[in-house]
């Protein structure tokens, strides 16, 4: 067999949950494009395991230590990056502390998604909602085609 496979690139995202601020998350705004504001999160590095890569960019992006708290889902939507085809594994963490933005994060922003000042980027708005809703139900959204 000739040429190159086309998989999509492996990434995460993490929701962080901080303790004793009930109800919010810590978002960045992104410094590179596209511009707007994220979950932190990125690449998965070659060699490296999704959670430890999600541990990292959280660290790199917000300066906190978070833990793992679940996997939480996997979105693979070909069209969530319009960089290219990502697919990313979520993961729900806790961690206290202030965010400091660092690496490719502006600024971070620590409030209830519905309190962002301007629409998530990627798919983004679509995770938090799900994420809220299984916060509210306990139950994981389905998998997507």
């Amino acid at each position: 067999m000739t040429g190159a496979f086309k998989n999509p690139t492996p990434t995460c995202d993490i929701l962080i949950e901080l303790a004793g601020k009930p109800g919010t998350l810590v978002f960045i705004e992104r410094k590179n494009p596209p511009h707007g504001f994220a979950l932190p999160g990125g690449f998965i590095d070659e060699g490296e395991f999704a959670a430890d890569a999600a541990v990292r960019e959280a660290k790199e992006e917000t300066g906190l230590d978070v833990s793992i708290v679940e996997l939480f889902h996997v979105y693979s939507d070909p069209k969530r990056d319009s960089r290219k085809h990502t697919m990313s594994t979520v993961y729900i963490a806790t961690a206290s502390g202030t965010p400091v933005a660092a690496d490719d994060a502006a600024r971070c922003i620590v409030c209830k998604p519905e309190e962002l000042s301007a629409p998530l980027v990627f798919d983004h708005a679509t995770i938090v909602t799900d994420y809220l809703a299984y916060r509210a139900t306990g139950k994981r959204p389905p998998p997507r085609r």
